[in-house]
């Protein structure tokens, strides 16, 4: 695959994550954004990382604790929404003003 395919895609990724953070109303659709976003730049990562050092695997490395930061935030995010929609019975974003009370 060339390298130019790899970044176009990482972009869309982004782009799409990006619109679908800032459009979504629903907490369980922007951490998925939030994914998509977190996968992008894991695909930046490996790709820089396997054309300018490519015995070094620092980008692969980075990336490895970018994917177990997702992993953690997914697990915590998920459950504070879990949370919210226990108590709230709603889990859209402009319904829950946690600050207000």
């Amino acid at each position: 695959m060339l390298l130019e395919h790899v970044f176009v895609l990482s972009a869309y990724l982004f782009s799409i994550g990006i619109y679908g953070l800032i459009t979504s109303r629903n907490m369980v659709r922007a951490l998925m954004c939030l994914e998509l976003i977190l996968n992008a730049v894991n695909m930046n990562f490996i790709t820089f990382s396997n054309l300018f050092d490519n015995r070094q695997l620092k980008g692969d490395i980075f990336s490895i604790f970018v994917i177990a930061i997702a992993a953690a935030e997914a697990a915590i995010g998920l459950a504070i929404v879990s949370s919210i929609h226990r108590n709230r019975r709603s889990i859209r974003i402009n319904q829950s003003n946690l600050l207000n009370k």
